[in-house]
């Protein structure tokens, strides 16, 4: 019997880190798969096709590769690119911090779709609502994402000063984007 050696997913990028001189390592949340790790061999070198495709925030179709060590990207195809995000310091801190809950909550290789459907919903609201206030959703999105994941019931709900503590308890670490969004809102008068 063979195992499936390539296989095709459809996630957002939550987060990224360069590795050597050209590569790239990429949490990736699947609707598929959940939560996956890949390698982006190549993607920091100027002629890299893929490398617009794969940014933070993106909603990207892949093809990864089963490896030893770590799967890896083969194709990307990108569904949504979300620009408003990306030239708005505010929701950037939001997009980051609603992708951090997602990477620290979420067990890797678990399928959740309802999540995946839930922040993909979060990053088109933060990208096309003009009148949106970034404090609201980022309490409201941070609630959700608990419930649906099963961390908080119908009379266990933190109230808004306290779900940043409550997400920190139960990943056992700290945040690092609440003080980032915390720098932005004051540079840029949020």
């Amino acid at each position: 019997m063979t195992s499936v050696r390539i296989y095709k997913a459809q996630g957002i990028i939550l987060a990224r880190k360069n590795v050597g001189e050209a590569d790239r390592v990429l949490t990736v949340f699947t609707n598929e798969y959940g939560k996956v790790r890949v390698i982006a061999k190549g993607i920091r070198r100027i002629n890299s096709r893929r490398s617009p495709h794969l940014e933070v925030f993106n909603h990207v179709g892949l093809m990864i590769r089963h490896g030893k060590a770590m799967d890896s990207v083969t194709e990307a195809e990108m569904i949504e690119s979300f620009p408003t995000i990306r030239h708005d310091l505010g929701r950037v801190g939001v997009g980051y911090y609603l992708c951090e809950i997602v990477e620290v909550l979420v067990a890797e290789r678990q399928e959740h779709r309802d999540v995946f459907a839930l922040l993909l919903h979060a990053l088109r609201e933060l990208d096309t609502n003009a009148s949106l206030h970034l404090p609201l959703l980022a309490g409201r999105i941070s609630k959700e994402l608990l419930r649906t994941l099963g961390f908080t019931g119908p009379k266990k709900e933190p109230v808004a000063a306290d779900v940043v503590s409550y997400i920190e308890g139960i990943a056992e670490k700290r945040l690092k984007t609440p003080k980032f969004y915390r720098q932005l809102t004051r540079v840029s008068g949020i």
